[in-house]
């Protein structure tokens, strides 16, 4: 009888017991291994002493824990931006972003932007390939008479993958106002030694950058950010949805502040296996530099892994009627002994 895989009552990690068998598993978005990082369960247990559980109050309010200002500093100082706002989820941090800054101008949207970035619940998918947009976004731009465009994109295609490159903004005439919003939350932590997407993005007079993400993949907390300068940050701080919701665990921010040297070690230790699994593949994969994820266009490949007690990334995408996505993600939790194993298995 085939294993439940539907409902596992543990945490995610480099092994999962199911049924009495232990599975290497190599999916999910815990690219450092965070939620298992025993030093950092501790500082998140330290948050807990020093700050409780939680706190279902509005950052507006007259009383104010002092953490979530010094968690904003510190994050915009970490990955280079001028400001910080953190919410209690990468969705909220994303459409509170995109319904504000919408109304400045004509909103175009990237291929397979994240539903997260959606203004409406069933709006039309761009489904075109990312350097076909860029020539379109240009050429229309430039005809047009609108004077301020927003942007919406993913920072990558996480699931093929491929990581984006925006210089192509630097094409469109001087005289437009362009608003970049990108959605970094696979590469915020990892990307670009950690500091995620907003460092490569274009510096330009007359563009904004604003990147957008769930701090709940690498950096393993419950919480969103939104990356800005201080007169968008101001701008978004004053919005109805920030004022109206409760923020994230002060524990939480506590463990981020406090887990520099963890994300550091946790980091370095992933680059150390995506090296040392690439140099196992052949040409039939694809992957982008720097990103741990690997995918291959068989069919039948998780299957074959699972019979070996490999558990991967396996589901139809981007529909539920579509060939079935095989992909291989690598964490800072795997040991040198599960990426041998993986290796071996993947040589058949």
């Amino acid at each position: 009888m085939k294993p439940n895989f539907k409902s596992i009552d543990q945490p995610f990690s480099n092994h999962i017991n199911i049924e009495g068998n232990t599975y290497l598993y190599f999916g999910g978005t815990a690219y450092l291994g965070i939620p298992k990082n025993q030093d950092f369960i501790q500082l998140y247990i330290e948050g807990i002493k020093k700050f409780g559980l939680n706190n279902g109050t509005s950052r507006t309010n007259n009383i104010q824990l002092g953490i979530y200002d010094d968690a904003e500093k510190v994050a915009a100082a970490r990955y280079g931006a001028e400001a910080a706002l953190i919410t209690s989820s990468g969705y909220l941090a994303a459409q509170l972003t995109v319904k504000d800054l919408s109304r400045l101008g004509e909103v175009i949207y990237g291929p397979a932007a994240h539903p997260a970035l959606w203004l409406v619940e069933n709006q039309d998918k761009n489904v075109k390939l990312f350097r076909d947009w860029e020539q379109e976004t240009i050429e229309r731009i430039n005809s047009s008479e609108e004077k301020t465009w927003i942007l919406i994109s993913n920072s990558m295609n996480n699931l093929v993958p491929e990581i984006y490159d925006f210089d192509f903004v630097k094409e469109i005439r001087k005289d437009k106002n362009i608003i970049l919003v990108v959605d970094d939350s696979h590469g915020i932590g990892i990307n670009n030694n950690g500091m995620g997407a907003i460092v490569n993005l274009p510096k330009q007079e007359n563009i904004e950058n604003v990147v957008v993400a769930s701090m709940a993949k690498a950096l393993g907390i419950d919480a969103g950010i939104v990356l800005a300068s201080n007169k968008i940050i101001d701008k978004l701080k004053s919005t109805n949805t920030f004022i109206g919701a409760s923020p994230p665990s002060p524990a939480a921010l506590y463990a981020f502040i406090h887990a520099e040297d963890i994300y550091h070690k946790a980091f370095n230790k992933l680059k150390n296996n995506m090296l040392m699994f690439e140099t196992a593949l052949n040409l039939t994969w694809k992957h982008d530099f720097g990103f741990p994820v690997y995918l291959l266009g068989d069919v039948n490949f998780s299957q074959r892994l699972l019979q070996k007690q490999i558990l991967i990334s396996s589901f139809p995408y981007p529909n539920p009627t579509d060939e079935t996505l095989n992909r291989i993600v690598l964490s800072a939790w795997h040991e040198k002994e599960d990426i041998e194993k993986l290796i071996a298995a993947i040589s058949f």
